[in-house]
């Protein structure tokens, strides 16, 4: 039996990153995947993910997203492949809704650059737009997005040309901690021997921890890109990223919504989403169909924002949200086994962070500790997990 470092399982967005910092500190790694490099059978899919600092969610995460883009930046030099893009990012809503206020509330206690409009200016700025008259919105020119397929493939060759021995299409049916410290983990291939694991298993976390009992939701969620109708007040430009941010909105209570601009040229659809609005499933029994009543309401919600986007439905696609019960993080230390780090429970906004996840679980690993890690915003047994 072959014995590593530190064994990775799992090989999507998190681990991946994960197996790509431990192969740059001179670990002996080994990663293990079911699927292929870039897969679209969990949550790291859709050509693109937001990126943003103005984080209404918690200003705790600032100092993470800071750090996360200089690792964006790494990997891209590092792979040579197109990661990131920085068009600019707009969150809208009423003056007292977190979307607007959390937003404007974080940049202002870590002084991010940012500006702020009223629904006149949004429009002037943005004519695709045509908000609530008296919404505002926070302004943030250091926000985009990512490229999923291209983040997972990029961690994943950079790893490999790190020294990194990445095994995929190779599922893992049963991993243990042993009695010496270490842990074993069997595959359909074989079994291997390692001082620590990693486990960074996305959708797929109640079946790889049935032990801890985590109380993650695994919803299904749709993504969709719409055409719009151009003219010549609004053409195809005003859409593109070159003149579009990413944008969150929600407005009197009208359920809130995210999306991109145009990134794949005239024909490639606008993409949007509702953020929370999912049905449970699991990672193997998910409806891949998306039906003519879901396009409906996502249509109907997004001509609140976007009157000019009635041309046809262009795609529509499935992914996975793993959601905590006050949607943060999962990562740390395995409740059971110190020598095992978890991540999972992303909650639908954490594939912005990739680059600072796979840093904090190398810490962890190597080390047992990350001055990254907020001291309990991620803890893998705080209250909420526990049903406290």
């Amino acid at each position: 039996m072959e014995h590593y470092d530190v064994i990775v399982l799992g090989l999507g967005s998190m681990g991946g990153a994960a197996a790509n910092t431990l192969a740059e500190r001179g670990a002996k790694v080994l990663g293990l995947e079911t699927f292929a490099p870039g897969h679209d059978q969990g949550a790291a899919h859709g050509g693109t993910r937001i990126i943003r600092q103005s984080y209404f969610e918690s200003p705790e995460y600032v100092p993470l997203l800071q750090r996360a883009y200089e690792g964006w930046r790494t990997l891209e030099a590092e792979s040579g492949r197109d990661i990131m893009e920085l068009c600019g990012g707009i969150y809208i809503g009423d003056p007292d809704d977190i979307t607007f206020r959390g937003s404007k509330e974080a940049s202002e206690l870590h002084n991010l650059p940012h500006e702020i409009l009223d629904a006149d200016e949004i429009r002037r700025r943005f004519p695709t737009m045509n908000p609530a008259d008296d919404a505002v919105a926070v302004y943030e020119a250091n926000a985009g997005y990512v490229r999923p397929e291209e983040t997972t493939i990029a961690n994943a060759e950079v790893a490999a040309k790190k020294g990194a021995t990445l095994r995929f299409h190779e599922p893992v049916t049963h991993w243990q901690a042993t009695p010496n410290g270490g842990v074993e983990v069997v595959t359909t291939q074989g079994t291997y021997g390692a001082d620590r694991l990693v486990i960074t298993p996305g959708p797929w976390a109640p079946q790889v921890l049935p032990e801890l009992r985590l109380p993650l939701s695994i919803d299904r969620m749709i993504f969709y890109w719409f055409s719009p109708e151009y003219s010549d007040a609004v053409p195809y430009e005003r859409y593109s990223d070159k003149q579009h941010p990413v944008y969150i909105e929600e407005t009197h209570g009208n359920q809130q919504i995210y999306g991109f601009p145009m990134t794949d040229g005239p024909a490639g659809g606008l993409k949007l989403g509702f953020f929370r609005k999912g049905s449970p499933t699991t990672a193997n029994t998910i409806d891949r169909n998306v039906y003519d009543h879901e396009i409906a309401e996502m249509r109907e919600r997004a001509l609140q924002l976007f009157p000019y986007l009635t041309g046809p439905v262009v795609q529509a696609k499935t992914c996975l949200y793993s959601v905590t019960p006050d949607e943060h993080f999962v990562i740390g230390a395995h409740p059971l086994h110190e020598q095992i780090q978890i991540a999972c429970g992303f909650s639908g906004h954490g594939f912005k962070f990739v680059p600072v996840v796979g840093e904090i679980l190398a810490d962890l690993a190597l080390d047992g500790r990350s001055a990254m890690l907020p001291p309990t915003l991620f803890d893998p047994t705080r209250a909420v997990l526990r049903g406290a």
